[in-house]
Order: C-alpha cells, then structure tokens, then sequence
C-alpha cells in the first residue's frame, strides 16, 4: 500500500481512514473541532462510540488535531 507523500505519525493513517470510513479528514478535523474541551481519549471514544472508528484511528486523528491546535497528545 505504502506511505503517500512520506507521511508518518499519525497522518500515515490518513489514506486508510478516508478509505474505511468514507470520510475526508477534514470532516473528522470537524467533528473534533466541536469537542476541543474534552480530554484526549474523551475524544477517541467520542469517534469510536459515536462514529464508529477503530481505536487506531480514532486515536490518530486525536493526535494530529491536538497537534496542530499546540496542545500535543
């Protein structure tokens, strides 16, 4: 399958979750966008529970979004 762009971190999974879910990541950025007070695995199991999402994935995209708002993982 391989790595697009050279992705790594949790971005490596970007293909994989727009693939399984159907979902653009910007929509999944969305959704977290609504839960930016919630803790980290609040947020995980929120995709999980909610969406439906693996904990890999869930958990990926938490992890990019924290990032790119400077709260880390």
């Amino acid at each position: 399958m391989g790595n697009p762009a050279g992705a790594t971190g949790p971005a490596s999974y970007f293909p994989s979750i727009e693939r399984t879910y159907g979902k653009p990541i910007a929509h999944w950025l969305a959704v977290l966008d609504q839960t930016a007070g919630l803790a980290h695995m609040d947020q995980v199991a929120l995709l999980r529970q909610t969406h439906g999402l693996g904990h890999g994935h869930a958990n990926a995209l938490v992890a990019w979004h924290r990032s790119r708002q400077g709260r880390g993982a």
